[in-house]
């Protein structure tokens, strides 16, 4: 029981941190939008959160990138799984610039972001306090 309060809280944990990462982001586009040649970037989140939690099935033969077969291990690329799993952002309107940030798109996104973030966080806050209850014996 305790093992899957702890691991529940351990999986929040990584999302919690992978959701303020790209919080960041998202916010260093938006601050970048007028930067000529600056080109707009994102996590693949569900991507980064399974590389971070271990819930992927291990990659044989991946070209550019060291498999861990074990939790201790150090990630082939020595980096987190948020920059792992850095993209590029897909370009929905040419500017003479050169500059990919898309407004919309970043508001929108930076918006969905701080929901899911706020969820994330509550989540845990619920199983902290179911914790706190069954340690207190329910009172």
């Amino acid at each position: 029981m305790l093992n899957q309060l702890t691991s529940s809280i351990n999986f929040q944990g990584e999302a919690l941190t992978l959701r303020a990462e790209r919080q960041r982001l998202i916010a260093s586009n938006i601050a970048n939008a007028d930067t000529p040649g600056y080109v707009s970037r994102d996590i693949n989140f569900s991507q980064a959160l399974r590389d971070a939690t271990g819930s992927q099935a291990p990659r044989v033969g991946t070209v550019g990138r060291l498999d861990t077969t074990r939790a201790g291990h150090i990630a082939g690329s020595g980096a987190s799984p948020a920059a792992a799993n850095l993209l590029y952002s897909n370009v929905s309107q040419t500017s003479l610039d050169n500059n990919t940030v898309d407004m919309d798109r970043e508001r929108a996104s930076f918006a969905d972001n701080a929901v899911k973030y706020e969820a994330t966080l509550r989540f845990v806050n619920g199983s902290v306090r179911t914790m706190l209850d069954a340690i207190k014996g329910g009172y």
